[in-house]
């Protein structure tokens, strides 16, 4: 048994208020929207919602749901998540498992270029003109490929790669396993957690990410969720007409419903990463702890 010292207990004790400070803090914003989004727009704009909701009401969220627009950069959002993480994803792989062999040739010039383009890069502007040369403005692909690979979660990715022992390796080509053979069926399922929590940081950011979208797009018709609700919100642009429409024919009343069904538009754009996480958390630690580590 552990016996802890008088100022160890107190410590603790302080520690443990400070985390619940932060977690309150961090937490009241997104529970702040919540009760927003479900209450009516008159007790909103009174200032009388506080801690529960008032006239409990999923108006809101089905305006929300049924514009057109929404509905369209949501679906938008889903499919550059999607596509852009396996892109992303396949890309890591292959850049990181040559770059942790100790028997590739040139390994450490290659590490020292790739680093190099994590402090300096060519700028907004050339990369906007190379988008545009290589037509990829107004699709998906501006989106997916210029942030395709991520360098620093390809070194994370490479240091777990370098933690699974060599001789593991070694003993497949001796059976006669190829490279391809001994990454698909030894490397990547001993690699599940980095994997996961991969998937998870290229996830996000192609979720949340809306600059690139701002800088490539101008068909609305192509626009993620991240945009739509900065024009929405950010932008201090009214509702657009099909969710303006959809508040009036639910009974409510022009800007007494707009800043209900703005917070509902944003917690439904948060949904999907919130759901997630919780099945890739369990390897989250584990992954970035191991790749993280080791030199």
């Amino acid at each position: 048994m552990i016996i802890q010292s008088r100022s160890h207990r107190i410590f603790q004790i302080f520690n443990g208020f400070f985390m619940l400070l932060v977690c309150l803090v961090v937490l009241y914003p997104i529970y702040y929207m919540v009760i927003i989004s479900l209450s009516e727009g008159a007790a909103v704009m009174t200032g009388k919602v506080k801690l529960l909701p008032i006239d409990f009401t999923f108006r809101a969220y089905r305006a929300s749901v049924q514009d057109a627009m929404f509905v369209n950069s949501y679906w938008n959002t889903i499919v550059i998540t999607v596509f852009g993480s396996i892109v992303s994803m396949f890309l890591t792989v292959l850049f990181a498992y040559p770059l942790s062999r100790r028997d590739f040739y040139g390994r450490r010039v290659i590490m020292a270029l790739a680093t190099f383009t994590m402090f300096f890069t060519g700028g907004m502007i050339p990369n906007y003109l190379l988008v545009m040369q290589m037509g990829m403005n107004d699709t998906y692909w501006a989106l997916i490929l210029p942030g395709a690979v991520s360098i620093y979660n390809m070194i994370v990715m490479r240091t777990f790669f370098q933690g699974i022992p060599f001789d593991i390796t070694e003993s497949a080509y001796i059976d006669g396993a190829n490279d391809l053979t001994i990454l698909w069926r030894i490397i990547l399922p001993l690699s599940k957690p980095i994997i996961a929590t991969m998937v998870l940081f290229y996830s996000v950011g192609l979720w949340n990410g809306f600059y690139n979208a701002l800088l490539y797009l101008s068909d609305k018709r192509l626009y993620p969720i991240q945009l739509f609700v900065r024009s929405v919100v950010l932008a201090g642009e009214t509702l657009s007409a099909d969710m303006a429409n959809n508040m009036s024919s639910e009974g409510g009343v022009g800007l007494l419903a707009e800043q209900s069904t703005k917070y509902a538009t944003i917690i439904l754009s948060m949904l999907p990463i919130l759901a997630i996480y919780p099945f890739v958390s369990r390897y989250f630690k584990n992954g970035m702890m191991v790749g993280s580590v080791k030199g």
